[in-house]
C-alpha cells in the first residue's frame, strides 16, 4: 500500500476520478476501509494504467 494512502480522502478522490473518467462505475470504486489499495488496483486495471501513472493522476486531481 502507498504509505500516503491513509491521508487521502477517498470519498473526494472517487468523485474526482468518476468526473475525469466517466467509464468508471460504482462497482469499480467500492472499497472497504483499510483496503483502499484493492480499489486503486481495480481502477488501474480498468483504466489500463500502471501504479505510477495512477499515482500521478491522483496527485493531479
Amino acid at each position: 500500500m502507498d504509505p500516503n494512502i491513509e491521508h487521502w480522502n477517498f470519498t473526494e478522490l472517487k468523485e474526482k476520478l468518476r468526473m475525469k473518467y466517466p467509464q468508471l462505475k460504482d462497482k469499480d470504486m467500492q472499497h472497504e476501509e483499510g483496503k483502499e489499495d484493492i480499489m486503486l488496483r481495480m481502477v488501474e486495471y480498468k483504466l489500463h494504467k500502471t501504479k505510477e501513472e495512477m499515482h500521478q493522476i491522483i496527485l493531479g486531481l
